[in-house]
């Protein structure tokens, strides 16, 4: 699966980086925010998976958390998602904004005509970590943290 680079910024000496790819789960182009700490120009290292809420891009946690220098000092990777497949233009998908485009609900829907691209839950346990496994020098083992209790609470349940 083919990354292309969006951006690239030095932090804390590591690497703040985002990056688009196409997505099979969710049938569209997606971004996601990494960052590199120094450590991982020599070794993997953990990866801290960061799912924002409502309304939030990959943009969010990278620029609004300061996590940045804890995470160099950890030698902590983290991933930052968008929150949900945007540019469908499906009915209904911008008329809220807790439903559809930017919504956060990490699920997969099981209702048209949602079904065929929200997909997150395949996306960021399965389509994302492969992704970033394959492309990057993180330890396969993964942390999952997010903002929504509730959310953080399904994906670890539904895991089991």
């Amino acid at each position: 699966m083919a990354l292309t680079q969006i951006s690239s910024n030095k932090c804390f000496g590591g690497l703040q980086k985002v990056f688009e790819h196409d997505s099979v789960e969710l049938n569209c182009k997606m971004k996601f925010a990494v960052y590199l700490p120094p450590k991982a120009e020599t070794e993997k290292c953990p990866a801290l998976y960061w799912l924002s809420g409502l309304t939030c891009t990959e943009q969010n946690f990278i620029s609004k958390s300061g996590y940045h220098q804890a995470a160099s000092e950890h030698g902590l990777a983290v991933i930052a998602p968008d929150t949900s497949p945007r540019g469908y233009n499906s009915k209904g998908e911008d008329e809220s904004w807790d439903f559809g485009t930017g919504a956060g609900f990490y699920v997969d829907t099981t209702e048209d005509p949602w079904k065929t691209n929200y997909r997150m839950y395949s996306y960021v346990m399965e389509e994302l970590p492969q992704l970033i496994n394959a492309s990057f020098p993180v330890d396969p083992q993964r942390i999952i943290c997010s903002n929504l209790q509730p959310c953080t609470l399904s994906l670890g349940q539904k895991s089991l």
